[in-house]
């Protein structure tokens, strides 16, 4: 009998969650914005919205344009803690294309922390780990270590692809795991 109580609090510990955002018909999209490469004199655009399924969707163009090439949707929230947990837990519905996920530990850090995904055209569950992720700049990883820090105030999801292109992401849910 300890054995089991051992092997369900253990099973309890692993399985903790801690929800980022939770996308549904009602969801408070507010604290969400774009950065496309306008900010750059670049000419992509990107739209952020939600479906009538209630999911965060992405979409828009990346232009090459100006030197332009991304586009990219952000989520500040208040500080949230990342002790205890490893990964980061999207369910998205992709177009095929490759997207980044960003975090920053402090929404003021000039740099994020980011790593690449690939999506398939159906819906699925990425599990991104947080160690993976390499803090970047304008495109350019930093000789700083990878992710090692105890919380996160923004996420954000970017496509730079280096073409031009249309796209679209399927946003269901972001939770810590």
């Amino acid at each position: 009998m300890t054995q089991n109580i051992i092997l369900s609090i253990l099973l309890i510990t692993t399985m903790q969650t801690a929800t980022i955002f939770d996308f549904n018909k009602k969801a408070d999209i507010s604290n969400w914005s774009m950065v496309d490469d306008v900010v750059m004199g670049g000419r992509s655009s990107g739209n952020f919205y939600l479906n009538s399924e209630g999911h965060g969707v992405f979409e828009g163009w990346v232009s090459l344009e100006n030197n332009g090439g991304f586009s990219s949707v952000r989520y500040d929230f208040d500080k949230m803690s990342t002790k205890g947990f490893s990964k980061v837990v999207i369910k998205v519905k992709g177009d095929g294309k490759s997207y980044q996920f960003r975090v920053k530990s402090k929404s003021s850090d000039y740099y994020s922390y980011i790593t690449s995904f690939e999506t398939s055209k159906d819906r699925e569950t990425i599990e991104l780990k947080l160690s993976d992720m390499v803090p970047a700049f304008r495109g350019r990883n930093l000789e700083l270590p990878k992710y090692d820090k105890e919380s996160i105030e923004e996420v954000a999801f970017l496509i730079g692809n280096n073409k031009a292109q249309s796209f679209k992401l399927e946003i269901e849910s972001i939770v810590l795991k």
